[in-house]
């Protein structure tokens, strides 16, 4: 196992390492906390729907198949995995997100016993015909559960009048129709070539000891070959499919999601393009902006207003979502934003509130050993230091900002609103 010790003056230091089968691993001691927290994942979500492995044939499997995996992962031949992690006391859960999927625990004693268990089930994978027919039932329940929940339509209806290609248009839990395809044998086969230690990670942080962690990886991790996977491509152009969509659900105030497409052509936003969009959004419509100000005084938005920089591979988009009776006046308000700080720039003053802000948050966040992995699994994903986001906050400048914000193309805007149903 390869090691680097990665350090800065300020936030200290972490060991980075490689296994010989090119499983990466992060670990940061934090002396004096009472707690430690680790993730076990792999770059594996629900746009992962065509792939080859070892330069075979192209496979292209049911959508939902990934989120469908995590969940059979925690049934075993020893039985529920929740339940032993909660003979040890520790918290256990895991997610399946667009691009990843993570399997996680914390814990404030018995930290090598979660650890093992976590080594274990995640490379012991048990599905039988009987065991997924059963979870179909019930992630079909799951999808219909969603299908009513406006907050999540919100969403995806936006992406689906986004995107005319790429995957991240459904949902990832996928359809009842996709799920009723997959079987035990497209679960292995997706296994055997996603949770290979070569695409996989593990990030650890907390009142650990760095060497019996990596140990304990190596005494415990099995012995497999690496897998070479390529990726299917899903091109997209800049133009989206529809402007505007609007669905009836039972709301009392309208939902808006509001987004603007972005194309990288073929490549992924870097880790400063990244933290550059996190600060645009705050510049636009943060709580200090005078746009925010005005819809507030406008009555046009409430409390549940936010804003977020939404990426993985092949997309990428700026996204404002809250509430309001008028939706469609929040776009255009939104709109003539954009274009009044390009014409006339970006106040100084506000600029460096926000970065400070920002420099200080990343700064706070190494105080949170949740924090610390998860900036560790974006590093795995995407690639860089765990310290890079702080060092670039020193460096960014307006013209970085004005220039991103150029991009956002009026052409390549969705809106999409969840309406209340009409009485009657």
């Amino acid at each position: 196992m390869k090691r680097t010790l990665c350090t800065d003056k300020m936030l200290g230091e972490y060991t980075y390492a490689v296994t010989d089968n090119g499983l990466k691993v992060y670990v940061m001691e934090k002396a004096g906390f009472s707690s430690a927290y680790a993730i076990f994942g792999t770059r594996y979500g629900s746009i992962d729907t065509k792939f080859s492995k070892n330069g075979g044939k192209t496979v292209e499997v049911p959508a939902g198949i990934a989120h469908f995996l995590e969940h059979k992962l925690f049934e075993s031949e020893e039985g529920d995995t929740f339940q032993r992690f909660a003979k040890t006391g520790a918290y256990c859960n895991a997610y399946t997100s667009f691009d990843r999927t993570c399997y996680l625990f914390s814990c404030s004693s018995n930290f090598e016993e979660n650890f093992a268990i976590l080594l274990d089930f995640v490379q012991s994978p048990y599905f039988t015909a009987e065991t997924v027919e059963k979870e179909q039932g019930i992630i079909a329940q799951e999808i219909k559960m969603y299908e009513d929940s406006p907050g999540w339509r919100v969403l995806f209806n936006m992406l689906c009048a986004m995107y005319e290609n790429h995957p991240v248009k459904i949902d990832i839990a996928g359809t009842v129709d996709s799920i009723a395809k997959i079987d035990h044998n497209l679960l292995y086969e997706c296994y055997n070539t996603f949770y290979n230690p070569n695409n996989m990670y593990i990030c650890v942080a907390g009142n650990i000891d760095t060497d019996k962690v990596l140990c304990q990886i190596e005494k415990n991790l099995k012995p497999t070959p690496p897998v070479e996977i390529d990726r299917f491509s899903f091109p997209e152009s800049r133009e989206v499919l529809s402007g505007y969509t609007e669905q009836s659900l039972e709301v009392a105030k309208p939902l808006f999601c509001f987004g603007y497409k972005e194309v990288f052509d073929g490549r992924d936003p870097t880790i400063k393009e990244k933290t550059v969009a996190g600060l645009l959004l705050e510049i636009l419509c943060g709580d200090c902006s005078e746009l925010y100000r005005k819809l507030l005084d406008d009555g046009l938005i409430g409390d549940e207003f936010s804003a977020e920089y939404f990426q993985g591979h092949g997309y990428s988009s700026f996204i404002i979502e809250g509430e309001s009776d008028d939706p469609v006046k929040v776009s255009e308000e939104i709109k003539a934003e954009v274009a009044r700080l390009i014409k006339e720039g970006i106040d100084p003053r506000l600029l460096n509130a926000v970065k400070r802000s920002a420099y200080g948050d990343a700064v706070k966040n190494f105080d949170s050993t949740e924090g610390i992995v998860r900036d560790m699994v974006e590093c795995a994903i995407s690639g860089g230091d765990l310290f890079d986001t702080v060092e670039i906050l020193r460096e960014i400048t307006d013209e970085d900002i004005i220039e991103r914000l150029k991009a956002l193309d009026e052409k390549a805007s969705v809106l999409s609103v969840i309406s209340p149903k009409k009485k009657g």
